[in-house]
């Protein structure tokens, strides 16, 4: 499946780099994460529908089986990695109401959750835009 030109470009604006290990939120049928799978070390693809974790497990059937690509059915403000798991350099999410506002109740356990799952510095893309989560304080700030 092609990305749309709207995704392709904020795919392409992410800091990926080779040695990237990345966290993609609501990745739905999974355009995003086979495109960036393609980029970087390892993608971790988590989205709360199990219609959209099935899609992407067949879509990426080929990027799951070189080890570029796993996925979870979760939600994002239940997401825990886990105690063996090597931390994420950045986690994006393209329209997660969580994340993108629309559900302001789940926010602080959404960000709780990502800011868990991120090494030191690592960086948080919500819909194009650099979020900048502060650990010390327990809060975002968007900029």
């Amino acid at each position: 499946m092609p990305l749309s030109p709207r995704l392709a470009a904020i795919v392409d604006a992410l800091p990926l780099a080779p040695s990237s290990r990345v966290l993609e939120i609501g990745c739905g049928a999974g355009a995003a994460a086979r495109a960036v799978a393609r980029r970087v070390r390892h993608v971790h693809a988590i989205d709360r529908s199990p219609a959209a974790i099935r899609a992407l497990t067949t879509a990426g059937a080929a990027e799951i089986a070189a080890g570029r690509l796993s996925v979870q059915c979760v939600a994002v403000e239940d997401f825990v990695s886990g105690p063996d798991d090597e931390p994420f350099d950045l986690a994006f999410a393209v329209r997660v109401g969580a994340l993108d506002g629309r559900h302001p109740r789940l926010e602080g356990r959404a960000l709780a959750a990502v800011r868990a799952a991120l090494r030191p510095g690592g960086r948080l893309v919500v819909d194009g835009v650099e979020r900048v989560l502060d650990a010390a304080a327990g809060d975002a700030d968007r900029y």
